[in-house]
């Protein structure tokens, strides 16, 4: 679609940013389908548009309303967003962690991400959680996690030949925790691990 304003308003560059859904509606304390992780998802893949940024908000959301009460946190990460897309700033740090690829390891997936700033961190303190792992067959179960060398580490002992991973795949994930430092949250995923 931007490209297509792009072309009526005949500015082939014009800088698009938005903000992915926010966590809404009831946890879900099991893996499971969403419909709203699946547009978060097709909302990550806009990314691949040149001049195009997403302000994460899974961790903004109301999960009685759509329209987060937090404005000031997607404003400021928006304004991140201007700087470096709209106005060209090198030095900055302006988005939460983005999945980059997945490579399987006997039975981890290795997640690997950019805009990983000076490093990621749970903002909580606590283990890594809302991971998902599964084996071809994609039934998933919850996994552990740990970050190593700015990567994700992911398994399950009960599945030993893992396929795909997922992080914050929910409705309303709420407690995802996955951060860089700079304090700005890794964005909702759905990934096939290679070899």
């Amino acid at each position: 679609m931007n490209v297509d304003w792009r072309n009526k308003w005949n500015e082939p560059s014009a800088p698009f940013l938005f903000v992915q859904l926010p966590g809404f509606m009831d946890m879900n304390y099991l893996p499971s389908e969403s419909r709203w992780a699946e547009l978060r998802e097709a909302q990550l893949k806009t990314l691949s548009v040149p001049n195009t940024g997403m302000a994460v908000a899974i961790d903004l959301g109301e999960w009685n309303d759509i329209h987060p009460d937090r404005k000031k946190e997607v404003g400021d990460r928006l304004a991140l967003l201007a700087e470096k897309i709209a106005y060209g700033e090198k030095e900055i740090v302006y988005s939460g962690p983005l999945y980059q690829s997945a490579t399987i390891d006997g039975n981890n997936i290795i997640v690997s991400f950019s805009n990983v700033g000076s490093g990621l961190i749970t903002n909580d303190g606590e283990a890594l959680n809302y991971f998902a792992i599964a084996g071809a067959d994609k039934k998933f179960v919850w996994a552990k996690a740990i970050i190593r060398d700015n990567k994700v580490i992911v398994w399950n002992e009960n599945v030993l030949y893992p396929v795909y991973v997922r992080y914050a795949w929910a409705d309303n994930p709420d407690g995802a925790n996955l951060y860089n430092n700079e304090g700005l949250p890794a964005s909702p995923f759905e990934a096939q691990a290679k070899h």
